[in-house]
């Protein structure tokens, strides 16, 4: 009796989700600089800020953090969709009361409310201490930028206000640069630039 055997095969299906850190670090980036330029003085609020706020800042971030929980990226996951619900809250803070909705946030509601982002902040500041230096660099700024944006409402005092605008203004760079970074690193699959 002859025996015949057919060698089993086995198909492996990956899936590789691309990386999506560029687009929630440049995403986060692109929209603290114009809410630092209203921040620091440059212009006033208006539709451009609060757009940047729901579409890239917000929506942008929340489908960057919504991938990187499917690459199993926990901390990504919880920095991106987190500081994209953050600026749909400022957007809503911003929006309701001119509908009617609700009243306007105190300047110690606000204080609270940037309090509580500057502890988020420093939190997910002490996770980046184990992830490279750009993020640590853009987490320790982004964490002072909420802290000054607190003392600000605390205190009413525009020169800190001010400060807050600068101090976000060098975060959001610092940000678009990790991204880039990010980004043309992957692309050249080589360091091009450090982070």
């Amino acid at each position: 009796m002859i025996q015949t055997t057919t060698p089993e095969t086995v198909s492996v299906i990956t899936s590789e989700t691309a990386n999506p850190a560029p687009l929630g670090l440049c995403s986060l980036g692109m929209t603290l600089l114009p809410f630092s330029l209203h921040t620091a003085g440059f212009f006033g609020l208006n539709a451009m800020v609060i757009a940047m706020g729901i579409f890239y800042g917000g929506l942008a971030q929340i489908i960057a953090g919504i991938i990187q929980g499917r690459r199993n990226n926990t901390f990504g996951l919880t920095a991106f969709t987190s500081y994209g619900f953050f600026w749909l809250s400022v957007a809503a803070i911003l929006i309701l009361p001119e509908l009617g909705w609700a009243k306007a946030a105190s300047n110690e509601a606000m204080t609270a409310f940037f309090a509580v982002w500057a502890l988020f902040s420093f939190l997910l500041f002490i996770a980046t201490l184990r992830l490279g230096v750009a993020l640590q660099f853009t987490f320790a700024l982004l964490t002072l930028f909420f802290i000054l944006l607190a003392f600000a409402d605390f205190t009413l005092k525009s020169n800190i206000r001010q400060f807050a605008g600068y101090t976000g203004l060098i975060c959001g760079f610092a940000s678009i640069y990790t991204g880039i970074a990010d980004l043309l690193n992957d692309a050249y699959r080589k360091i091009v630039l450090r982070v």
